[in-house]
């Protein structure tokens, strides 16, 4: 890995490090210094559109190239909206356009373009993006070898049979063109990358749930909180590659125009005038809808696989999420609990006080400034606070019963 990323690392050249040290301390026509934290020549190569790219051929090899924007647009013949799909500066959401003689690739950080005869891939230090062109080159390579082994099978049919028929009975079924190979391999490196944020977020998540209905904490809710954004951001994404898709095998003209070694060849074929296509022409109509059925058929079966896949991670976030909801539901049935409590302890302190103040009017009464009879009968305090005292239980438990028989309490 170490060597393919320092083989795909192009070195910066001296003289454009000394250009722009010349042109940042070179003042203007007005007399003015330019801005020093504007990169103008950096500006002017990105408006130009020069990238460096990582070529992947049939044959396994790389190579690093730098081309700018129109010259890929006329290479692949590509609008400037699909390229812009590529730009890392740019967030877009995953796509899979079918060109005429392209394939644009968007699916998390594999960008691409695929075409029938290489893969252009933004060239870049990320770890995704050399584990796809190692991946790619250890299956093209295991491919030729199969190629050789199909072709010397073949031969020996040849031999055998002497007949064109038992050479199309022979072909392997399960022969995916270069630009299907590709597309596999940044399928999977997608939705395997979606996988494990999908799994890691699991193993995350189901502890802290389970720590947050034992402990309700801010602390505890904040990282709820992260977890819960970061779980739709992640279940959007997944989404959208779901959906991509999805609405590829929904679409069989999309599928047929994906095509590109077949569409390649029926091309070469009319324009230098193949012999064996002319010499077939009248079975070439009757084939050329089969073939292409069987074709769409072969990229639906391979869509469908990831469809599978993806389908299954994006069931595992939302059986996540359906878990947060359930968490967040107990937890707030817990806090209606304790509000509720705290409710009817307060409803319970209220009629003390109530029947406390009961007292302070019998004190107030006999705290008048007036003489009766009753103040010179001995003992005459003990049986008004006991009487008092009495009274004031009976509309304690009173209030207590209304409580119950209303329900405003539990039983």
């Amino acid at each position: 890995m170490s060597d393919l990323k320092e083989r795909l690392v192009p070195s910066r050249p001296a003289s454009a490090l000394n250009l722009r040290g010349d042109a940042a301390s070179r003042p203007s026509a007005s007399g003015r210094q330019p801005l020093l934290g504007v990169d103008v020549l950096g500006l002017k190569k990105r408006g130009q559109g020069l990238k460096s790219w990582i070529r992947v051929d049939t044959f396994a090899n790389t190579q690093v190239i730098e081309v700018d924007k129109f010259t890929m647009m006329r290479r692949c013949d590509l609008p400037a909206r699909d390229l812009r799909l590529l730009d890392p500066l740019f967030v877009y959401p995953s796509t899979i356009l079918g060109r005429e003689k392209a394939i644009v690739v968007n699916l998390e950080q594999i960008r691409c373009i695929i075409t029938a005869d290489e893969v252009l891939l933004l060239n870049s230090l990320d770890n995704y993006v050399l584990r796809y062109v190692v991946e790619l080159q250890q299956r093209l390579k295991a491919s030729a070898v199969g190629e050789v082994w199909n072709q010397d099978s073949l031969e020996l049919s040849r031999r055998r049979s002497r007949s064109l028929d038992n050479v199309f009975q022979n072909s392997s079924p399960d022969y995916l063109p270069f630009e299907f190979r590709a597309l596999e391999i940044a399928l999977e490196a997608a939705c395997t990358f979606l996988d494990s944020q999908a799994s890691e977020l699991e193993i995350e998540a189901y502890p802290l749930l389970d720590e947050l209905t034992s402990k309700i904490s801010t602390l505890n809710l904040e990282r709820v909180r992260r977890l819960k954004s970061r779980l739709v951001a992640l279940t959007r994404r997944v989404q959208k590659v779901r959906d991509e898709i999805e609405q590829l095998m929904d679409d069989d003209g999309d599928m047929a125009e994906m095509y590109l070694t077949e569409k390649k060849k029926r091309m070469e074929g009319s324009l230098y005038g193949d012999q064996s296509v002319l010499g077939y022409k009248s079975n070439d109509s009757a084939r050329s809808s089969e073939s292409t059925t069987e074709n769409i058929e072969e990229l639906e079966m391979l869509l469908e696989a990831y469809f599978v896949v993806i389908d299954s991670t994006l069931n595992k976030l939302t059986s996540l999420k359906e878990y947060i909801d359930d968490t967040e539901d107990f937890i707030n049935i817990q806090l209606d609990n304790v509000r509720n409590q705290l409710i009817q302890f307060e409803l319970l302190l209220t009629t003390a006080t109530f029947v406390v103040a009961i007292f302070g009017v019998v004190a107030g009464i006999f705290g008048m400034n007036f003489e009766i009879d009753f103040f010179e009968v001995p003992g005459a305090f003990k049986w008004v606070l006991a009487i008092t005292g009495v009274c004031g239980l009976l509309i304690f438990l009173a209030f207590v019963w209304f409580y119950k028989r209303r329900r405003l309490m539990p039983l």
